[in-house]
């Protein structure tokens, strides 16, 4: 399992593995640097949250995008270099803000499909 996901992770979350931007632990570097760290901390604690932040505005989602944005088009852009506590903190509202969007739009999907469904299933009726 450890190997799949050191080989996969980086691939998934399209990350470039610098180790200054990466955490350490026990000496060894984390398969993710610090700001994919944290968006995949936000995508898998946002499915425990869902059913408590569904009912925000979904602005409130897009707005929680900014941050990591604004981040890394300043840090591309500029001298400036982020901290790794940023990037983490930045990753982890980016994850939670694109896997609560993905939730919610994945259900008004199914919601949309199954209201088709039943007009279809009574006209046949």
């Amino acid at each position: 399992m450890k190997r799949w996901l050191c080989k996969w992770l980086p691939i998934i979350f399209g990350c470039h593995q610098r180790p200054e931007r990466s955490f350490f632990f026990h000496g060894k570097q984390f398969p993710i640097c610090a700001r994919c760290t944290g968006e995949l901390i936000g995508i898998i604690v946002t499915p425990i949250g869902y059913f408590f932040l569904k009912n925000l505005p979904i602005w409130v989602f897009f707005v929680l995008l900014i941050p990591l944005v604004t981040d890394g088009l300043i840090q591309a852009k500029t001298k400036y270099e982020s901290n790794n506590t940023k990037r983490l903190i930045t990753g982890i509202l980016f994850g939670i803000g694109l896997m609560m969007l993905f939730m919610i739009s994945t259900a008004y999907c199914f919601n949309i499909g199954v209201d088709i469904g039943r007009k279809w299933r009574y006209s046949q009726l």
